[in-house]
């Protein structure tokens, strides 16, 4: 395993020194397992779908309102709601 020296404040440390006392195990296990956690969250969170996402294919086309094609169709007569 490689070696990799870092500055960090005081109070983290602190917090780094209380982790590893409570959990029994070296600071550099409390630092490495922190790492790895923040790492594969940031990574989930890139992949995270949206709603749309998970559900496109049950949603169906979505209806424009408003703009050009709105317009154009309410005026010709082949929007679907103006019959």
């Amino acid at each position: 395993m490689a070696t990799v020296s870092l500055k960090l404040p005081e109070s983290l440390l602190r917090e780094i020194e209380q982790e590893a006392a409570t959990r029994g195990v070296p600071k550099s296990a409390v630092i490495r397992d922190s790492l790895e956690r923040m790492l594969r969250k940031g990574r989930k969170a890139k992949k995270r779908l949206s709603c749309l996402d998970l559900m496109g294919d049950l949603v169906g086309p979505l209806r424009r309102t408003t703009g050009p094609l709105h317009e154009q169709a309410v005026s010709d007569g082949s929007h679907p709601g103006r019959r």
